[in-house]
């Protein structure tokens, strides 16, 4: 099974992106009988981020992170998106001759901001089409996506069924969504959904003094130290459950229960807890984020090896208009 991820390089990741998105993929990769493409979606950040010492210094952080965590580049494919753009814009003017209007301007992720359409900017309006650039230029099969992208990928079938009724023939495979319903969302420090927007997120690679000032942050109510508190109220008891084992998760829910024990323990709790679950992680990521020759290599190398795919699709859709 060919499967295809992009991630932006609008941030560095945090504990939600790791949580529920990078581990899934990792072990989804390591199956028997699949192909991963993970690719830096640095084209689509344009949308909304133009710096470009920013945009390589998150792009840096984010291979960083996938390799800490121990993505197979040899078995799979791993490559930046711009390093290809001849061919992903190639194929976006393609499937723009053959997309609606009415499809686009009713994709939520144009709608959402069209209140103010004065920020809206074309790459926005047409950010569906270079998705279903990216994904069809690979023959990806399987596309694991949140929720939130369940229309894009469905944008994108309709896309390829076009073209291949168009040409008669079929150009491109229809991919599938895979949208894991049990993926866990993630609590921010705020308690909503973390994310980089809210700037409510955990950066566990942070140096230990800084990580633990983010964690001391998490918002708590005002119970006192020596009463009872409701874990399943606590933020910071959310978080800890997610990583901690059945045991280590019992005990500090009795801790809550038993009062005596305050948030700021717990905080505590949670800091030591994350610097033993990720240790492993946290030493790769600085071992790569200080020697980014050694991540350029390896994304060098994912590109050479995943043109030969994206110029055997070029040629079929060529083919169809004799150029």
């Amino acid at each position: 099974m060919r499967i295809l991820t992009g991630i932006q390089s609008s941030g560095k990741p945090h504990l939600g992106n790791i949580l529920g998105a990078i581990l899934p993929a990792i072990e989804l990769s390591k199956q028997d009988g699949n192909e991963s493409f993970l690719f830096i979606a640095d084209l689509h950040t344009l949308t909304s981020l133009r710096d470009g010492d920013q945009i390589r210094s998150n792009t840096l952080s984010i291979a960083a992170a996938w390799l800490a965590f121990g993505f197979d580049t040899e078995k799979n494919y791993f490559y930046r998106q711009s390093k290809l753009a001849a061919y992903h814009t190639e194929l976006m003017w393609y499937l723009n001759c053959i997309t609606p209007f009415p499809m686009l301007a009713n994709a939520h992720s144009f709608k959402d901001k069209s209140a103010q359409m004065a920020q809206v900017n074309a790459g926005l309006f047409t950010y569906p089409v270079l998705q279903a650039a990216d994904i069809l230029l690979y023959d990806a099969e399987l596309i694991p996506v949140g929720k939130d992208q369940r229309q894009h990928i469905e944008m994108t079938r309709d896309m390829a069924g076009t073209f291949n009724r168009m040409a008669q023939k079929d150009i491109f495979i229809i991919p599938e969504a895979a949208i894991n319903e049990s993926v866990m969302t993630i609590p921010g420090i705020d308690g909503n959904k973390m994310s980089k927007s809210l700037n409510n997120y955990i950066d566990i690679f942070l140096p230990e003094k800084e990580l633990l000032k983010q964690i001391k942050k998490i918002e708590s109510d005002s119970t006192p130290l020596e009463d009872s508190k409701n874990p399943d109220a606590d933020i910071t008891f959310k978080l800890f459950a997610l990583l901690a084992t059945a045991a280590e998760t019992a005990e500090m829910r009795e801790n809550y229960l038993k009062g005596g024990y305050g948030y700021g323990h717990a905080k505590q709790a949670l800091y030591e807890l994350m610097l033993r679950y990720f240790q492993e992680a946290r030493e790769k990521f600085d071992f790569y984020i200080n020697n980014p020759d050694l991540i350029e290599e390896k994304l060098a190398a994912g590109e050479t090896k995943v043109e030969p795919i994206a110029a055997a699709t070029l040629a079929r859709v060529r083919s169809i208009f004799k150029f």
